[in-house]
């Protein structure tokens, strides 16, 4: 049958039009509810999973409050979870994987700077996006990260100031042997001797090494004023039960902690522990009704007994900056969205943070805590000023920084950490 010799030819093409155009726009409506994937690469086992399993938690949880209230652009937020495994050869791969087969908009990522330097590798490759939440050494800036950590300006750098007036001027460093300890070990030195300090002794673990006996040995003949403190991880537990059984408490020798927060007092003896402090830009204790309102979602979700930290709220805050750049952008395209977080300011748990337009790094606060018997901290120290970033200290040269990192990477084979050989 030709159309154009059928009386009702017009109403047959009429009809054929509505329901080619409905069966359009359905596809495109539901094309348009796909949700928004994005990867969650955090450590669930390993050395570093008491740190990092939590930062995953309240990354899971921004991305549920953000799909309760309706998602972002008309879309729902996936998350694809992987366990790194405190790998971060492994942490690479499935950033691969993430991006090329999952097809993540971003990637909100890892601890350890061994793990965000193999990592930043391959979303620069794949012109991907990566949201990084810890505290680090600076010395980096990437157009493909977002850093919601502070640098050592930030945190490490005002702490030396307070021990220096508060706990003595003889200091010990420790810390775990891949390249954040490592790196601000320098910054530290030169700010010390600036300050008119001493620094008594320096000394190395590897990463998840429970082998403490020669340092506290050292520890005890030195007598420091003062212990600055870079381990990450569960070394830490064997670190401070050996101080206490060596007869070095809180009070004889304090030490200021740069990786521990309540999450990882949470695993520790406290008799241990308590006395000593910690730096960071965030407690649980601050009284604001931002961080009251955060801290009463997390125990909602995953129980009174849990606690919040400084690494666990940048990862929270990371999720929202990035939602909030993908609403006003439009799109999920990774170099449209960093744009958009340029300059961005939000009303965060610590205080107002915002990112640096330069280096896409976050203005931030710093607090000294001291550890209680109750696994939480007393702010001892809040001078209440915005910090901005400052990722390369003008101690060194740009290019200066940047040859000292490839001889650590050359001194390690290869490798941003110890690899134990």
């Amino acid at each position: 049958m030709k159309l154009k010799n059928n009386p009702n030819w017009k109403h047959i093409a009429t009809i054929f039009w509505i329901v080619f155009t409905g069966v359009l726009s359905a596809g495109c409506s539901i094309l348009e509810q796909d949700p928004i994937k994005v990867g969650v690469l955090h450590s669930q086992s390993g050395t570093l999973a008491t740190s990092e399993s939590p930062v995953a938690d309240a990354t899971l949880m921004a991305i549920r409050e953000i799909n309760d209230s309706g998602g972002i652009l008309g879309r729902k937020i996936e998350p694809v979870l992987v366990d790194t495994q405190s790998d971060a050869t492994f942490a690479a791969q499935e950033a691969e994987r993430l991006i090329v087969e999952e097809q993540v908009a971003a990637i909100f990522d890892c601890w350890t700077s061994a793990c965000r330097k193999v990592v930043k590798e391959v979303v620069e490759e794949h012109n991907s996006l990566l949201i990084y939440p810890v505290q680090f050494e600076g010395l980096e800036e990437s157009p493909n990260i977002v850093y919601t950590g502070s640098t050592p300006n930030q945190q490490i750098i005002p702490a030396v100031d307070w021990a220096f007036v508060n706990l003595g001027k003889r200091f010990f460093l420790v810390g775990s042997d891949y390249i954040f300890p490592r790196a601000v070990t320098e910054i530290i030195k030169e700010k010390v001797e600036r300050l008119g300090g001493e620094i008594v002794g320096e000394e190395y673990l590897i990463l998840g090494s429970s082998d403490v006996d020669n340092l506290i040995q050292k520890i005890v003949s030195i007598k420091p004023d003062v212990i600055l403190n870079t381990i990450n991880g569960d070394s830490n537990v064997a670190f401070f039960k050996a101080l206490r059984e060596a007869g070095i408490s809180a009070a004889d020798i304090p030490t200021v902690s740069f990786s521990i927060a309540e999450a990882e007092l949470q695993n520790m003896n406290l008799s241990d522990v308590a006395g000593n402090y910690a730096a960071w830009n965030y407690f649980q204790v601050i009284d604001s009704p931002a961080n009251r309102d955060f801290v009463k979602k997390y125990h909602v979700m995953y129980g009174s007994g849990r606690v919040t930290a400084d690494p666990i709220e940048a990862g929270y805050i990371g999720v929202h900056l990035w939602a909030d750049a993908v609403e006003n952008a439009g799109t999920i395209d990774a170099h449209l969205v960093t744009a958009e977080m340029a300059d961005n300011t939000m009303s965060a748990p610590q205080g107002f943070v915002h990112v640096d337009s330069e280096n896409q790094h976050l203005w931030k606060l710093v607090r000294v805590g001291r550890v209680g018997g109750d696994g939480q901290f007393e702010i001892v120290w809040d001078p209440g000023i915005l910090i901005p970033p400052r990722p390369f200290p003008k101690m060194w040269t740009k290019s200066d920084w940047e040859m000292f990192l490839e001889e650590l990477y050359l001194m390690w084979s290869g490798n941003w950490e110890n690899p134990g050989q």
